[in-house]
């Protein structure tokens, strides 16, 4: 199990970069946040895949978390105008990619080597989210290669930095109050509901119609 370490690092730093800059923690009071159960359920499919009768763990597990990048996707999508929201997703994205083509999520054992990990480790555990980097992996550069030593001891990816980052400067500046409004997300079930509240840069735009010439030729006083 990867070091919770440098992410408590990171989010101390993105805190106090952001109260440094006189920024205020109060200012997620005021943040709205849509399909936040998107989040939850992505969260929750980080965990140990449970046991499906007839279905391989090694099927489970990559469907799993690709499903999980994928409803992070659609999370920050309903959220785009939080800042970082794109940097967010382009790295979700890339980690997405890279367990789709490979059936899980490949580690380079040079870089468990470099982190001052054991790669036997990871090749005798019940992750099935994960695999040992071998050559019929592709686009590898995607896959866990970047490391980090002790006391962090952990194997990441671009699309883990990616990720991260664009938590740490949405932090940084929602705190600091530089934000868009996040209007209210477009309707499941009536998509051509412009909604009379919504803001004027979130309406749908409202189609043209000719006028009818029929129409055009009775004068509006006529009976």
């Amino acid at each position: 199990m990867q070091s919770l370490l440098p992410y408590l690092v990171l989010l101390v730093l993105a805190i106090g970069v952001g109260l440094a800059l006189g920024g205020s923690l109060r200012e997620f009071e005021h943040l709205r946040i849509h399909r936040w159960g998107l989040a939850l359920i992505a969260v929750a499919m980080q965990a140990p895949a449970l046991a499906i009768a007839g279905v391989p763990a090694s099927v489970i597990g990559p469907v799993m978390l690709a499903l999980s990048y994928a409803l992070l996707v659609a999370f920050l999508f309903a959220n785009r105008w939080i800042p970082g929201a794109t940097v967010m997703s382009i790295g979700l994205v890339l980690n997405l990619t890279a367990v789709v083509l490979n059936g899980g999520m490949p580690v380079q054992a040079t870089a468990i080597e470099r982190s001052g990990g054991d790669p036997a480790v990871l090749a005798q555990t019940q992750d099935d989210k994960h695999h040992l980097m071998d050559d019929s992996d592709v686009l590898t550069p995607l896959a866990d290669v970047i490391w980090l030593p002790a006391p962090a001891t952990i194997v990441i990816s671009i699309g883990d930095v990616l990720l991260y980052l664009g938590i740490a400067y949405s932090i940084v500046q929602i705190m600091r109050g530089r934000r868009r409004e996040n209007p209210r997300p477009l309707a499941l079930w009536f998509p051509e509901y412009r909604g009379k509240h919504a803001p004027e840069h979130w309406r749908m735009p409202i189609r043209y119609r000719a006028p009818d010439r029929a129409e055009a030729r009775r004068s509006g006083t006529e009976p």
